[in-house]
């Protein structure tokens, strides 16, 4: 680990950015928090990261174990990443961190910014981390673009899973942005479904409680500054 920041402190918060501090590091743990990923997976999933600095970060979290290299089922010659029982240690603090990012999304973010449908299920778990836990035992399902994913409300307890709900109580379906604009309060659920980017099939008392747990029943709308496109005057 020669030549890599270390910041000589003996503090938890030091040695943990001493791992996961280089730029790109958190990215591809919030890529292997979705699910396990080949090589050109993330490098895909990330625009803006080379190879080398991929293999470099991949070495580093690896010989941390952080991160561990395993088969991949049905191919004898390949290889994914996958997070380590420490790695899976860090979904609390991304989610959080995750959480206290989202009022500093901005419109030219979402203009000029890449969205991935899949962050929807890591976005609806920062919204739920912490909250209140509806009484009712129901899921909610969320089709953003090409994912899947749902919300199981039993006995108290919520845990989010890919893939479509047994029996679901709602059904939200809308695009990436706009489920990621709605979770960073840029724009209201009830002016998604307005617009038609947003729709909602279920049973009202379901929405209510799903939109209250998501934190979304009061949530002002947040006041932004709208994109002026490259040579255009602003109105």
């Amino acid at each position: 680990m020669t030549g890599k920041r270390n910041y000589a402190q003996f503090c938890g918060l030091a040695a943990g950015l001493n791992i996961i501090g280089e730029r790109w590091a958190l990215l591809i743990v919030r890529e292997l928090l979705i699910g396990p990923a080949r090589f050109n997976e993330i490098l895909n999933n990330l625009p803006g990261l080379g190879p080398n600095l991929l293999s470099d970060r991949l070495r580093a979290l690896t010989e941390h174990g952080v991160v561990e290299a395993g088969g991949v089922r049905g191919d004898g010659r390949g290889k994914q990443y996958r997070l380590t029982a420490r790695g899976e240690q860090l979904r609390e603090p991304v989610l959080a961190l995750a959480r206290w990012g989202m009022p500093f999304l901005t419109e030219d973010d979402a203009v000029s910014g890449t969205t991935r449908a899949a962050w929807g299920f890591l976005a609806v778990q920062a919204m739920i981390n912490g909250r209140p836990v509806p009484s009712v035992d129901e899921s909610y399902e969320f089709r953003v673009a090409e994912e899947v994913f749902h919300i199981e409300v039993r006995g108290g307890s919520a845990v989010t899973h890919r893939g479509p709900a047994a029996d679901p109580a709602l059904v939200v379906t809308t695009d990436a942005q706009t489920f990621v604009r709605i979770g960073a309060e840029m724009r209201t659920p009830f002016e998604a479904l307005l617009s038609g980017r947003l729709r909602i099939d279920g049973h009202a008392d379901a929405v209510q409680r799903c939109v209250e747990f998501l934190g979304l029943l009061d949530a002002p709308r947040r006041a932004t500054a709208p994109a002026v496109p490259a040579g255009a005057a602003p109105e």
